[in-house]
């Protein structure tokens, strides 16, 4: 029976089918609430909130649901060089945008720019939260933090982008793997080496890392239909994380305009590009991405890139008119999507998957 794998057995989720959490403030309680309610794991992107909204957030993803979910945080929430970003260096990664801004009549931003919530202030809202489940990225939490989820019966998931990421997770006693390729939308979340230099399609790393650990894998990158899921489990998958098809859906907490996009022509071309939050990420090519392709290196860390571009693109000549100046996140196989529920998605998943 598919639905019996070590991810099921593992975390008590009925459904092998794992919705990946959104950062930038595009999840939504009624997303992850619906995917729990519906016998898979619903998920929160916690990265933009500081301890006590995630608390709030938490609250109220109980109050629409008594099943388990899963809320996200990032290890690594702030690039290496951010102490050397100086005024000077602001002003340089200004100057390249300021057409952009001149163009819509927005006003630059300032420096300094405002501070983002820590990861060491938001994991405590984890312990006081405890959630079935905690994911994160960018990294590994120390071996306190894990110890303390253990005592706490959180169950923690990591996500690697190549085998030696998953390796390095499985060794720490994390209790499950996301096996992330390429493919997948948003943020490629490599920990070991340079995000460029660990692009591993998803039907390439499954196996690897099949191969590899004993912890449930739950493999994510380009699946949306039951056929990549059939794919991901033929290759030694134990779950699979959609992300851009609960995307697409009226549940998520994504705007109008980018759900339009995810079923248009538009889909078709994704691309990995640092310009709107200093990190790679893929997304749907547009203006920014496509005419500062040469200033991936010029741009400032993270997360203070994306208070720029976050700027630009929130203005409201531009929140849902014009594409041209906001980060669209979608993976490689968005022009499969057909659904806009997210109960008939899973749905369509589990229908297929029974019939095989």
């Amino acid at each position: 029976m598919w639905k019996n794998t070590k991810f099921t057995k593992t975390f008590g989720i009925d459904l092998p089918i794992v919705q990946g959490p959104f950062g930038g403030k595009i999840s939504s309680v009624e997303l992850t609430s619906t995917v729990s309610n519906a016998g898979a794991l619903g998920s929160y992107g916690c990265q933009p909130f500081t301890s006590t909204e995630i608390i709030t957030i938490a609250q109220e993803i109980r109050n629409k649901t008594n099943k388990a979910f899963n809320l996200n945080l990032w290890v690594n929430d702030k690039d290496e060089n951010i102490d050397d970003f100086d005024e000077t260096a602001f002003q340089k990664v200004i100057d390249i945008f300021k057409p952009y801004f001149n163009e819509v009549g927005a006003e630059v931003p300032h420096f300094p720019l405002p501070k983002s919530p820590s990861f060491e202030d938001q994991i405590e809202a984890i312990f006081e939260i405890k959630p079935a489940i905690f994911s994160f990225v960018f990294g590994i939490p120390s071996a306190d933090i894990l110890e303390k989820c253990r005592l706490l019966n959180i169950k923690t998931v990591g996500a690697a982008t190549t085998l030696d990421e998953a390796i390095a997770i499985a060794n720490a006693g994390v209790d499950a793997v996301v096996a992330t390729g390429s493919d997948a939308g948003g943020h490629r979340v490599s920990f070991l080496d340079k995000a460029e230099e660990s692009l591993v399609g998803t039907f390439s790393l499954i196996p690897q890392v099949a191969d590899a650990v004993r912890i449930p894998i739950i493999a994510a990158g380009g699946i949306v239909d039951s056929r990549g899921v059939k794919a991901a489990f033929n290759l030694g998958a134990d779950a699979v994380q959609i992300g851009t098809a609960f995307l697409a859906t009226q549940q998520s907490g994504t705007s109008n305009k980018h759900r339009a996009l995810l079923f248009a022509k538009d889909a078709r071309y994704t691309t990995l590009t640092k310009v709107f939050t200093g990190r790679l990420s893929r997304g749907i090519k547009n203006r920014l991405t496509e005419e500062l392709k040469d200033f991936q290196n010029s741009l400032a860390p993270y997360p203070l890139q994306g208070k720029i571009t976050g700027q630009l693109g929130a203005y409201p000549a531009n929140t849902e008119n014009n594409p041209q100046f906001k980060s669209y996140w979608s993976g490689q196989a968005a022009p499969l999507l057909k659904y806009t529920d997210a109960n008939q998605l899973i749905d369509s998943i589990v229908n297929d998957m029974n019939a095989k």
